[in-house]
């Protein structure tokens, strides 16, 4: 199957569907780590050779250089140059010098095994520090001196990716939380990212399992035992704050029945939905690399076959304009983090 691809603004070319490694950081369970670099060899094979990871993620640099390695042993070296690792810096708030940036970029570059980054999405936790706008002149810099293809970010509101751009910062993408359940990046953020050549690269999408037939009819889950992942946690809060088990019940029925209409599941409605969204260049589907059963590769490309009618989205809207307003709830773009 042709697997879609996006370009970024400085010309990386990656997959529609990224695979996360979030869930290799430690808080889904125990990770073997050679079993899951060597996984990820099948997620290349299938077409899927786009990875979001973070400098904060565990093992996930590490892990992701020992996959190279191997890829590199089984498909040859030019098979590395066709993978796409897009990581993370996400440093404390405060002054940052020319030299800390660079060592956390020639870190996570050691990490890796690459002489140069793909991609690095810069977090930063504190708005009112205005150092964000040095630290991302410095990886500015080293973009220019090779050291980084694109330049992007993680978890910026509207008004703050605004203020960076206005900068004259080259962002390329900008990593945002984006489901049924959270539209938030609709009301702002997709406008202004289409106007200036920026794209979503979205995670969340399915709630962390939440939004899949799995949950369908099922009991409200309430319990560690039941939640018992990070994702299942943080994604079931985000289902609480736009509307109770009753409404999220009645908006799977209607997933489950557009996926009947389309033989799939619910899945891959909930994933194709906001995959066409306005803006968006690739969803982050997380991956349990090494935990046998836990891989859902088929069901995923099978999403890319799936055409949402007119009519199945405004059934599914339908359900979704009952929900809370998260804009007012929580506020833009990552503001849950702040």
């Amino acid at each position: 199957m042709e697997i879609p691809k996006v370009a970024l603004k400085n010309g990386l070319i990656i997959s529609r569907i990224m695979n996360g490694l979030w869930q290799i950081s430690g808080a889904h369970g125990k990770i073997e780590p050679e079993a899951a670099a060597t996984e990820m060899i099948t997620y290349y094979e299938n077409g899927l050779t786009s990875y979001d990871l973070a400098d904060i993620y565990g093992p996930a640099e590490v892990i992701y250089g020992d996959f190279l390695r191997k890829l590199a042993a089984k498909h040859g070296a030019d098979s590395v140059q066709r993978v796409q690792g897009l990581t993370k810096y996400v440093p404390r708030s405060g002054t940052l010098t020319r030299k800390d940036v660079e060592k956390a970029i020639d870190k996570s570059m050691e990490r890796m095994g690459v002489s140069v980054l793909d991609g690095v999405q810069f977090h930063w936790w504190d708005y009112s520090d205005k150092n964000y706008l040095d630290a991302l002149g410095h990886l500015a810099d080293l973009q220019q001196e090779g050291k980084i293809r694109e330049l992007a970010l993680t978890n910026m509101d509207t008004a703050t990716l605004k203020e960076i751009v206005e900068h004259g910062i080259p962002i390329s993408s900008n990593q945002v939380q984006y489901s049924l359940i959270d539209m938030r990046p609709s009301v702002r953020m997709a406008e202004f990212c289409e106007a200036n050549g920026i794209q979503l690269l979205t995670y969340g999408t399915l709630g962390g399992g939440l939004l899949t037939d799995r949950f369908l009819n099922a009991p409200e889950p309430k319990s560690r035992e039941q939640l018992d992942t990070a994702s299942l946690q943080k994604y079931k809060r985000m289902i609480d704050s736009w509307g109770d088990w009753s409404l999220f019940q009645r908006l799977l029925q209607t997933l489950r029945s557009v996926a009947t209409k389309h033989d799939c599941s619910i899945a891959n409605v909930a994933t194709k939905f906001i995959l066409d969204q306005p803006a968006v260049g690739a969803v982050i589907v997380g991956c349990r690399m090494g935990m046998t059963g836990k891989q859902h590769i088929e069901d995923n490309l099978r999403m890319l076959q799936v055409k949402l009618a007119d009519e199945d989205r405004h059934r599914i809207q339908g359900v979704l304009s009952q929900g809370n307003d998260l804009m007012s709830v929580i506020g833009d773009c990552g503001d849950e983090y702040r």
